[in-house]
């Protein structure tokens, strides 16, 4: 099993002097679920280098056992101090990509023509795709092999509407998740705020929020056997 993961390389938080990232939990969880199964994992970023951690994600009160583990595992650490440009990945020799979440995907994986290519060629060769909280974002842009929005007449959930308000950060996003999944043509669906929530609808997976970040992995790793 090769599989890329996709971290954002935004680090600011819109127009305020807060930095954001991604989360850690949201790559944590995922990676050593997947590693302990004898995955072999790349992770790249748009801009390659450090990739910029969430400080609120890698806070006491956001800690988990995966985190933990994180948190005293010099690899992985290194490999997200050196990660790989995403320009140079080729989806031939990926069996699946990843996509963790935190604000940060919002304002470049969005938008990033590489990002989305890369989305395009993973799908059209119908390889698992696979994205956890803000990551759907990525999906912005994405179009499916008949030009239509990928997430089109496809179940699918993500960062909801009203867990971005109780973040407080409605006003700050130049986009809401649920929103852009629904505008899309998305079949959206979520539980209640920071429950635990994952579906799989094809070759697309998608979480709905932090805690739901294993659930993806555990669907994705279900993908490749």
């Amino acid at each position: 099993m090769k599989i890329l993961f996709v971290l954002t390389s935004h680090d600011k938080l819109g127009n305020t002097n807060e930095k954001t990232g991604f989360w850690v939990e949201e790559f944590a969880s995922p990676y050593y679920t997947l590693l302990d199964k004898g995955a072999e994992i790349t992770i790249a970023t748009p801009k390659g280098g450090a990739a910029p951690i969430d400080p609120k994600s890698d806070s006491p009160d956001a800690a988990t056992e995966a985190t933990k583990r994180f948190d005293n595992d010099d690899v992985a650490k290194n490999k997200i101090e050196n990660t790989k440009v995403l320009a140079d990945m080729n989806p031939d020799d990926f069996d699946a990509v990843f996509y963790p979440g935190g604000h940060g995907p919002l304002w470049d994986l969005a938008t990033d023509e590489t990002s989305i290519s890369l989305i395009e060629k993973f799908n059209i060769q119908g390889k698992t795709i696979s994205f956890v909280c803000h990551a759907p974002a990525a999906l912005k842009h994405v179009k499916d092999a008949n030009g239509n929005p990928l997430v089109k007449g496809k179940k699918v959930t993500g960062f909801s509407n009203s867990e971005e308000a109780a973040v407080g950060l409605t006003d700050v996003v130049p986009f809401l998740v649920e929103e852009m999944l629904n505008d899309n043509g998305g079949i959206y669906s979520k539980k209640d705020d920071w429950a635990a929530y994952a579906i799989q609808d094809g070759n697309l997976i998608t979480g709905q929020n932090p805690a739901s970040s294993n659930l993806v992995a555990e669907k994705l790793y279900v993908s490749l056997k």
